[in-house]
């Protein structure tokens, strides 16, 4: 080669590293909040022995190096909370111990914050876990002790048993086999305490598929196994003992599988703690060790099948945990969106929204215990629960009679402190209870595929409910059970009215439409208490539209109106919990083909049922969940979480190819993949923009979706709001309007935020 040709081929090559170094850099500079991002800038020279107390009541003790701890020490804080172990650059870095104040215990492997590696756990109710961690979360191989005597050794998936395992229960039966989830599925073995075993296939906690049921004189039962009598068919082998005469029914076995149990939740996760090093140091002893970090380099925490059942979906331990030490995101003046000024682009007259930043979830509401001012009414409604469910009743058709949805179709019941012929003896205090049309609920119940017992247990349990902590717009309060399954509404009388009207309507819709987005009703009950007062309780049994795997980034309440659809607050105030409204919303959502036209076929079928029952002010609930966030809990970009990865964007395999019908884990409204592409509005003097102009940055999503609030027709007081509003604003733009009105505006609104991917 020419000296000339091979100078340039130097030069060419060297331009090519300064120009990927240079990218790097701005990657950088996009999470310049990284917490680890700092420390590995700057090189630490010394390290010494200091004792701190900080502003805020924390102390540290040991060794400290630059302005972070580094080296072995002891951190304790306020609440009561204690590291004690190595660091490394300010956060917890190798072996160390942290205590909770309640008691629990974990000592093992750190890493930047988390509990990593191998770990031991020591709940606060004698429960332990010794085995692998990663991000916070039980993963690899280990063996829980649960607190009731139970005991699950075998490999863990993203904080549940997930692979193969063995389960064995305090009263001898065990089950060793195959587990996705925290379920047992796959194939697997169950043994009971009297000798009786199962040997077959598995899914989600019951026998399914083919399997063999095996007594301990030698009979059994082999064949194809399934919850639907349809689909259940097998034959019986006898002993040589026993004749051929066989009396028995598969579902025994169902009904006598054992519960699984649940991990500890943990309060608040070590990487939750937040702590700023910031003030003067006391030096004690200069040791003259040095040291160097090595080369800074940010990490993704994708949280993909961020696994777990619905038990543990909105709270600890089911998702990754995110270290909440970022700090302010600086001062903001509220404005539209709660953004500040310095997201405002003068020059192109947009509105730019700051990183969103992920928090951990955590469980909502306040548990109703005794001194609770509604504990008896939660009695109360426990009580008649289980008596309604559990009463004996014929075999349910799909096929209602016009008389099982009339208004006078209710049945009181009495239930005296002391009992009855038909009702228990009970603490609280006398009470009427009644269910309407107690035989459509039943039906719809069975419609939406739930279990009799499944539903007792959540609500009836003996766990008990959550009163979520400030009533909604109506006055009306929401309970939610401790597994999330199920949203228990007060209700006002008219509120009862317009759904017991509506109900056949209702019934025939979502047996028509299987994948309808409106809410699912389950029951509708009352409770009328005893005394001069003689007050009557009503309320409505949903499901949780929330209740998924995965953690709820966001959420947004949507009705294609403007007025008064603002949240004004500061992205550093917005929790996962924070509902936000149309002004709020910052991105449009592009699905796949296949589920864009199953979207918004449904949104029509949804808009012109409740068009017809005269319903409006209904809206759309929109939950997201980011699939990539940043060590510090920011939400990822795609491009972002590419350049950091050194991987190509993500495209997911359900959202590149037509999703099969037998795909049980995503459905229309339920774990909805999509891409959010960020969009932002004009600063204009007039009305605001609904939607936002697209900026073609994009996110990985996971969308849930559901139409609440089709309670409210439009009736004389809401005339009226529309007529006293609409002298004041535009009447296009207020909410409360005419139901034909509402659906076409709504329908418009919802398929410009959510379009077809091409």
């Amino acid at each position: 080669m020419s000296k000339s040709l091979n100078g340039i081929v130097k030069a060419w090559e060297a331009k090519l590293k300064n120009s990927q170094a240079a990218a790097k850099r701005r990657v950088n500079s996009i999470f310049n909040a990284m917490s680890v991002a700092h420390v590995d800038d700057e090189e630490i020279t010394e390290v010494f022995h200091v004792e701190k107390v900080f502003p805020n009541g924390d102390i540290y003790t040991g060794d400290w190096g630059g302005k972070y701890p580094h080296g072995h020490g002891k951190h304790l804080w306020k609440d009561g909370c204690m590291y004690e172990g190595d660091w490394y650059g300010g956060k917890p870095m190798g072996k160390g111990k942290f205590s909770w104040p309640s008691g629990a215990t974990y000592e093992g492997q750190f890493k930047n914050g988390y509990m990593d590696g191998k770990g031991s756990y020591t709940g606060s109710s004698e429960s332990t876990y010794k085995g692998g961690w990663v991000c916070n979360l039980r993963h690899g191989k280990g063996v829980q002790n649960y607190g009731n005597g139970d005991q699950y050794e075998g490999h863990w998936r993203h904080g549940l048993p997930d692979g193969k395992g063995r389960y064995q229960w305090h009263n001898g039966s065990q089950y060793i086999g195959h587990w996705r989830r925290g379920r047992m599925t796959g194939n697997g073995m169950m043994l009971w305490s009297n000798g009786n075993r199962y040997e077959g296939g598995w899914e989600n906690g019951v026998p399914r598929g083919k399997g063999a049921f095996k007594w301990g004189d030698g009979s059994f039962y082999a064949g194809v196994w399934s919850e639907d009598p349809r689909e259940q068919s097998g034959t019986y082998y006898p002993s040589n003992s026993q004749s051929l005469s066989f009396n028995w029914d598969p579902k025994q076995v169902y009904i006598s599988c054992c519960k699984i149990d649940t991990c500890d939740d943990i309060s608040i996760l070590p990487s939750e703690k937040s702590v700023s090093w910031q003030c003067d140091l006391n030096k004690k002893q200069s040791t003259g060790k040095k040291n160097r970090h090595n080369d800074a380099r940010l990490r993704r925490m994708s949280i993909d099948g961020g696994g777990g059942g619905v038990t543990t979906s909105t709270g600890s331990e089911s998702e990754f945990g995110y270290d909440g030490s970022v700090g302010d995101t600086g001062s903001q003046q509220e404005g539209d969106a709660g953004l500040g000024a310095e997201d405002f682009d003068a020059s192109q007259g947009y509105l730019h929204p700051p990183h969103m930043t992920v928090r951990p979830t955590k469980k909502q509401g306040i548990t109703i215990s005794k001194g609770h001012k509604n504990y008896e009414l939660m009695l109360n409604l426990q009580l008649g629960i289980r008596h309604s469910v559990g009463r004996p009743a014929p075999a349910i058709s799909l096929d209602l009679k016009a008389s099982d949805f009339d208004p006078k179709e209710k049945i009181w019941t009495r239930f005296p402190s002391e009992g009855s012929k038909h009702t228990p003896p009970h603490l609280s205090c006398e009470f009427k209870w009644k269910d309407y049309c107690p035989v459509v609920f039943r039906t719809l119940r069975k419609l939406f595929k739930v279990d009799p017992a499944d539903y007792m247990i959540s609500i009836c349990g003996n766990d008990a409910l959550r009163e979520l902590s400030s009533p909604g717009k109506s006055g009306c309060f929401f309970y939610l059970t401790n597994d999330d399954k199920y949203m228990i509404k007060t209700m006002k009388k008219s509120e009862t009215k317009v759904l017991i009207r509506m109900l056949c309507a209702y019934y025939n819709h979502v047996r028509a439409f299987e994948n309808t987005l409106v809410t699912k009703f389950f029951g509708l009950h009352c409770v009328k208490l005893a005394g001069p007062t003689q007050k009557k309780v009503r309320f409505v049994i949903m499901g949780n539209l929330f209740c998924t795997q995965y953690a709820i980034h966001r959420r947004f309440d949507l009705k294609g109106s403007s007025l008064g659809r603002l949240t004004i607050k500061p992205e550093s105030e917005i929790e996962p919990s924070t509902t936000l409204k149309d002004l709020d919303l910052n991105f449009i959502f592009r699905l796949h083909e296949f589920w864009f036209q199953k979207f918004s076929s449904q949104v029509d079928r949804d808009c012109e049922f409740l068009e017809q029952e005269r319903i409006m002010d209904y809206s759309l609930l929109v939950g997201i969940h980011f699939r990539d966030v940043s060590l510090n809990g920011e939400a990822l970009n795609s491009e972002a979480a590419s350049s950091i990865n050194g991987k190509p964007p993500r495209v997911s395999a359900l959202l590149s190819t037509t999703p099969s019908k037998g795909d049980g884990s995503v459905t229309l409204g339920s774990n909805l993949p999509a891409r959010a592409e960020l969009a932002i509005r004009r600063n204009t003097t007039g009305e605001p923009q609904l939607v936002g102009e697209p900026t073609g940055e994009y996110y990985d999503v996971l969308l849930v979706v559901g139409i609440i609030d089709i309670l409210q027709d439009y009736d004389i007081g809401k005339k009226l709001e529309h007529a006293y509003k609409s002298f004041q604003h535009d009447p296009t733009l207020i909410s409360a309007v005419d139901p034909r009105q509402y659906s076409k505006r709504f329908r418009d609104f919802i398929l410009k935020v959510f379009i077809q991917d091409n």
